[in-house]
């Protein structure tokens, strides 16, 4: 392999390290993105704003590590390896965090990290048709049995469901419907 496709993950391997510094901590994204939300969001109270913050950054780590995977999966061919290479780096740049002084290391950002790094290698190992298709059935499977146990639960204690009238049975149809067209029972 040449140069040119090892410098690209290692250039922002580099870039997240300097992300874990304290340029990037919570006080000095705030600068930026907290009145971006508040022009975004007016109507937001500052604790909902400080909650949307704090999920940017968590889909911060989702995308860095999203990008990094996909950057090694050039030079290395073998989306288990770029998925490994992402993690013992979320574990070198959350380390490196612990160090310092505006910032701590997290054993949740490693694995919201390894989660992005694995959104780019499950595709490239799998193919996306069939990773898009078993996150969808995933997701309608959830929705239908928490939504589904959501509702029984909000039935017995009178509270409002709400959007849980439209969304479980719609989850139910979609499983049924994509069972059908596959020609089998669904099964969870």
């Amino acid at each position: 392999m040449r140069l040119r496709h090892w410098l690209p993950p290692v250039v922002w391997m580099g870039v997240i390290l300097w992300f874990a510094s304290d340029t990037g901590s919570a006080e000095n994204t705030g600068r930026f993105i907290g009145p971006l939300l508040r022009f975004l969001f007016p109507g937001a109270s500052p604790g909902q704003i400080d909650a949307m913050h704090g999920l940017v950054r968590k889909a911060g780590h989702l995308t860095e590590y999203a990008i990094l995977a996909a950057l090694w999966l050039r030079p290395l061919a073998r989306p288990w390896r770029a998925w490994s290479i992402a993690v013992a780096w979320a574990l070198v740049d959350e380390a490196y965090q612990s160090t310092t002084s505006s910032r701590s290391g997290s054993a949740l950002d490693v694995a919201i990290d390894a989660v992005g790094a694995l959104f780019v290698a499950l595709p490239a190992r799998f193919g996306w048709r069939l990773t898009v298709d078993a996150l969808a059935t995933g997701a309608s499977w959830t929705a239908a049995g928490g939504g589904g146990a959501l509702l029984i639960v909000n039935v017995m204690t009178g509270v409002p469901s709400g959007v849980l009238w439209v969304t479980v049975p719609v989850a139910v149809f979609l499983i049924a419907w994509s069972a059908r067209r596959r020609g089998r029972a669904p099964r969870p």
